[in-house]
């Protein structure tokens, strides 16, 4: 599967942003899918993921409440939805995915997603 992301930007603190991660393919509902951030000098992060069906969701206490991770599985699409943003959510966002048997598997390590797009560049300013 190939993944590209879209929907970066630069944005005031308190904005919004909706990121996109479109996948080739006819098999994305078989992919467990996860956005990832790094910010500079910092380790890559995961801010959500979420299963196959789109029934289980994951988020880190540092985005919970802010972010949200949706998925449209006949548009091969998978979103980041991100308000409230904070300067320091200031990073390079990544789509990645992961094609699994396991409907339930979701996962916030970065080496279980063999698959991963280009990253977009998020700015948060103050």
């Amino acid at each position: 599967v190939q993944l590209q992301a879209s929907g970066g930007g630069l944005v005031q603190a308190g904005g919004s942003l909706r990121l996109s991660c479109a996948a080739s393919g006819r098999t994305f509902s078989y992919y467990a899918m996860g956005w990832f951030r790094q910010a500079p000098g910092k380790e890559r992060e995961c801010v959500a993921s979420i299963t196959r069906n789109g029934v289980i969701t994951y988020y880190p206490d540092s985005v919970k409440g802010r972010f949200t991770i949706t998925r449209d599985n006949a548009k091969n699409t998978v979103y980041l939805q991100m308000n409230s943003l904070k300067p320091e959510d200031t990073a390079v966002y990544y789509c990645a995915a992961r094609n699994t048997l396991i409907a339930t598997f979701t996962s916030q390590h970065s080496y279980d997603y063999p698959h991963w797009g280009q990253g977009t560049l998020v700015t948060v300013s103050s």
